[in-house]
C-alpha cells in the first residue's frame, strides 16, 4: 500500500490574504509609537512625515514582491526569493534570523503588549504583578499571558488552515472597523481641538532631551531644535517604531502553497492590505493632532497614546474600549504570525537546512513541528518581558533583508530572464531602486546614530554562517521544494 504524503491544500483567497497582511501588520504599535516618534522629531508636520514615509517605503516593498510570488509561488516566500536571486547560504541566514529574532521576537512582543492592556481589565494578570523571583530573572504575570496566547494560538494553527484562516477574518476585520470608528469619533466627539494649535509647529523638529524618575513621570521637559544630519539620525530613530509597526505584510507570501491562484492573489494582497494599513495609520495619528496637545502626545502613561486619546474622546469608557481593541488587535495580529512563520521552517527543512521533522506536515495538511518549536522560541522571548528591546533589535534586521530582496528582483531579471512573471514589479526599476536607498540610508543612520540598535540583530545574522556550514555537514539534505 502506497505511503500517504499530506500536502499544502490551497484553501485561501483574495479576502483571506489581504487579512493575513492587515492582521499581520496592525498589532499594538500604532497604539504606542507615535509617543516615541514625537519626541525624537517634535512637531506634527515631521510625525506625520515619519508615517507616511514609513506607508511609502511598506506599499514599494510590498508591490515589488508581487514580481518575485508570481514567480516563485510556493511557501517559504522570502526564504526562497532570497535562496534564488542570491545562493542558498543567503536564503539560511534570512530563515535563521526569522526564527530566532524576526518572526518569534515579533510574535513575543505582541504576546507582552496582548498582557499589558489585558492588565487594565485584570491588574493582576499584568506586567507588573511579580510572581517567582529566580535570582537570574524575574517572572511577572504578563509574561506567562503573552506565552498562553502564544501557545492557545499554536495548538488551534495545528488542528488546520480553516481555523487560522477564520481567527485572522474575524479578528482582522472587527479592528479594522474598530479603528476607523476611532478615528471618525476623535474627529467628530472631541470638544476641544487642538489641531491648530499642533500644526503651528509644522516642520520645526526638535528632539526631547527630558527626564524622567523611575516612575515614569517627566520631571525635566526640555526640547533642543534639530537640522541636518542630527534631524536624519532623529528621522531613523523615529522610524524604528514606524517600520515594527508596519512589518509583518511580508507574512502572506509564506503561505503561498495554501493560497489560490498565488500569481495573481498574493501580489494584489500585498498592495491591498499595505494601502489600508498605510491609511488606517497615518489617519490615526492625524486623529490624535485633533484630540490631543503636544506635550500629552509626547508624554502619555506608558506611552499609550490610544489611551490618552480615547479619554479624551469617551472619558467614561475610553481606557477600556482601547485595552479591549488593543487586547483583539494583538490576538488576531499573533495568529497571523504564527500561522505564516512556521511556513518558512518548513521550507529550510525541505531544504536539508532545518530540523527534519519541521518539514513534515500533519493529518490537516499544516507543519505541525514547525509550528511549536516556533512556539518554543517565541515563549523564551517572552520571559525577556522587553517590548522596546525587541522593536529595536528587529528594525535593522528586517529593512537589511527587504533591501536584499527587494535588489534580488534586479538579479533574477538578469539570471533568470526566461521564468514568467504574471505580475511585474511596479515603477521597475525606479521604485524598487528608491526602496534600496531609502532603506540603505535608514540602515545607516542607525549604525551611526543609534548602534544598541542595530549590533544586537545583526551578531543574531552572522551567527547563522557556521550554522550553515554544520547543517550542510549533518547528513543529506531532504528533498527539495
Amino acid at each position: 500500500m502506497a505511503e500517504h504524503h499530506p500536502s499544502f491544500k490551497p484553501s485561501l483567497g483574495l479576502l483571506d490574504g489581504t487579512m493575513i497582511v492587515a492582521g499581520s501588520m496592525i498589532g499594538s504599535g500604532i497604539f504606542i509609537v507615535s509617543a516615541d516618534i514625537l519626541r525624537n522629531v517634535g512637531s506634527a508636520g515631521w510625525l506625520i512625515a515619519v508615517w507616511v514615509l514609513t506607508g511609502f517605503m511598506t506599499i514599494t516593498a510590498a508591490v515589488s514582491y508581487g514580481e518575485l510570488s508570481g514567480m516563485y509561488p510556493k511557501a517559504g516566500g522570502q526564504y526562497v526569493y532570497l535562496k534564488e536571486a542570491y545562493n542558498p547560504l543567503m536564503g539560511f541566514l534570512f530563515g535563521w534570523s526569522f526564527f530566532a529574532v524576526i518572526q518569534t521576537a515579533t510574535i513575543a512582543a505582541v504576546g507582552v503588549a496582548f498582557s499589558k492592556f489585558l492588565a487594565y481589565l485584570v491588574p493582576e494578570l499584568g506586567n507588573n504583578h511579580l510572581l517567582y523571583d529566580l535570582g537570574f530573572m524575574k517572572i511577572y504575570a504578563g509574561q506567562l499571558v503573552a506565552i498562553f496566547i502564544i501557545v492557545l494560538l499554536t495548538y488551534v494553527n495545528s488542528r488546520g488552515v480553516r481555523e487560522g484562516k477564520i481567527i485572522q477574518t474575524v479578528f482582522t476585520s472587527t479592528k479594522l472597523l474598530a479603528l476607523f470608528g476611532l478615528i471618525v469619533f476623535g474627529f467628530l466627539l472631541v470638544k476641544n481641538s487642538y489641531w491648530a494649535a499642533n500644526w503651528s509647529t509644522g516642520f520645526d523638529a526638535m528632539q526631547n532631551v527630558g527626564i524622567k524618575n523611575e516612575a515614569g513621570t517627566l520631571i525635566s521637559d526640555k526640547w533642543l531644535p534639530l537640522s541636518g544630519a542630527a534631524l536624519l539620525g532623529a528621522i531613523a530613530a523615529s522610524m524604528v517604531g514606524s517600520i515594527f509597526s508596519s512589518d509583518a505584510w511580508n507574512n502572506v507570501t509564506f503561505i503561498a502553497g495554501e493560497m489560490k491562484n498565488p500569481q495573481r492573489n498574493i501580489g494584489l494582497s500585498l498592495f491591498l492590505g499595505t494601502l489600508i494599513v498605510t491609511i488606517i495609520y497615518v489617519a490615526a495619528n492625524l486623529m490624535y493632532l485633533n484630540v490631543l496637545p503636544l506635550d500629552q502626545l509626547a508624554f502619555p502613561t506608558d506611552d499609550r497614546v490610544a489611551v490618552a486619546a480615547a479619554n479624551v474622546i469617551s472619558p467614561s469608557f475610553g481606557t477600556t474600549l482601547i485595552a479591549v481593541l488593543i487586547m483583539v488587535s494583538t490576538f488576531g495580529c499573533n495568529n497571523g504570525l504564527i500561522m505564516a512563520g512556521a511556513r518558512v521552517y518548513h521550507t529550510m527543512a525541505k531544504d536539508g537546512l532545518f530540523f527534519k521533522k519541521a518539514g513534515e506536515l500533519n493529518r490537516q495538511s499544516v507543519p505541525q513541528f514547525a509550528l511549536w518549536i516556533q512556539c518554543a522560541v517565541a515563549a523564551i522571548w517572552s520571559l525577556s518581558g522587553r517590548y522596546g528591546q525587541l522593536l529595536d533589535m528587529i528594525s535593522f534586521v528586517v529593512v537589511l533583508f527587504y533591501m536584499l530582496t527587494i535588489a534580488g528582483i534586479f538579479i533574477l531579471r538578469y539570471k533568470r530572464p526566461d521564468l514568467p512573471r504574471p505580475y511585474k514589479a511596479f515603477g521597475y526599476p525606479f521604485l524598487p531602486a528608491l526602496y534600496i536607498l531609502m532603506g540603505a540610508a535608514f540602515c545607516v543612520l542607525l549604525i551611526v546614530y543609534k548602534p544598541e540598535f542595530t549590533w544586537p540583530g545583526f551578531i543574531i545574522v552572522l551567527l547563522g554562517i557556521p550554522l550553515y556550514y554544520l547543517a550542510l555537514g549533518r547528513g543529506t539534505p531532504g528533498t527539495k521544494n
